[in-house]
């Protein structure tokens, strides 16, 4: 089973990049993030097409969050973080597939820091905490997928003496992060990749790609009964170098399978949409 996540920067605008990149790597789930997209905007047709089924928590021209699985529907579970009932962001979608429990995420940036901003980015992370513990708890397969806003480790930034005051690098965030991951789950990508820089975004300036002036901020986190069927994880760089592409990349992870796995319901053929 292969699991992936995008930030599609705006999932209207790189359609073409998306679909090209689900038909060549057909991966089974896919968590996209900043579709910048109201809810009855979201491609559903294209996606449907494509063989996928979707739920999606849509925001007029920021935020918004998807869940894709290849043949069926994501049995959805939730559609925000729980915390703050007044939070109108759209950052969090959960939803059961083939048997595990996929959490969506879009992390605040928080910048500039210190400020409001970078306030909210440290309580929705402590509402994650929260929440995260109460999934850990269940002992069911669960993955935390998607962008954390985040650089865990100097490891994870090209230049790490010229993130020190970004809300992205800043030692309240890592730490925050560290503490997560103590719950006891996994970074696959850094699990899989000891040792080596690896990144998941470019900034579009001053020739970052080229240069590889990168940052690893989107994540995936394992519960300890996923974690055991980790296999590989990886991220689709040539897909950064195209024509009108985000500036993420697809990053992915590989699990073994497991038997007797539950699946989703099979999607529709219209393009009603799932999305609440």
């Amino acid at each position: 089973m292969r699991i992936a996540t995008y930030n599609v920067n705006g999932v209207n605008g790189r359609i073409t990049n998306l679909l090209e990149w689900l038909g060549e790597t057909s991966p089974d789930i896919v968590c996209l993030q900043e579709l910048k997209a109201p809810q009855e905007k979201f491609p559903l047709g294209a996606i449907e097409a494509a063989g996928y089924g979707a739920i999606w928590h849509g925001q007029k021209s920021w935020n918004g969050v998807a869940i894709l699985a290849r043949g069926v529907v994501p049995v959805e579970c939730r559609r925000a973080l729980p915390g703050d009932p007044h939070d109108s962001h759209s950052r969090y979608i959960e939803a059961a597939v083939n048997g595990i429990i996929v959490g969506c995420i879009y992390l605040p940036n928080g910048n500039p820091a210190p400020g409001p901003k970078f306030n909210y980015k440290l309580r929705w992370f402590e509402r994650l905490h929260e929440h995260a513990k109460a999934l850990l708890a269940t002992g069911v397969p669960v993955a935390l997928v998607g962008d954390y806003n985040v650089m865990p480790t100097d490891l994870d930034v090209y230049a790490p003496e010229r993130w020190v005051d970004d809300a992205l690098f800043r030692p309240e965030v890592r730490e925050a992060y560290r503490r997560l991951v103590a719950q006891g789950w996994t970074d696959a990508l850094r699990k899989t990749h000891a040792g080596e820089r690896i990144y998941t975004f470019w900034k579009y300036f001053r020739n970052a790609f080229a240069r590889d002036a990168g940052l690893r901020i989107d994540h995936f986190l394992l519960s300890p009964a996923l974690a055991k069927r980790l296999k590989s994880a990886g991220v689709d760089r040539d897909v950064r170098a195209r024509e009108h592409a985000s500036d993420h990349a697809p990053a992915w992870i590989e699990l073994s399978d497991a038997t007797g796995k539950p699946r989703g319901h099979a999607p529709r053929k219209t393009g009603t949409a799932r999305g609440r």
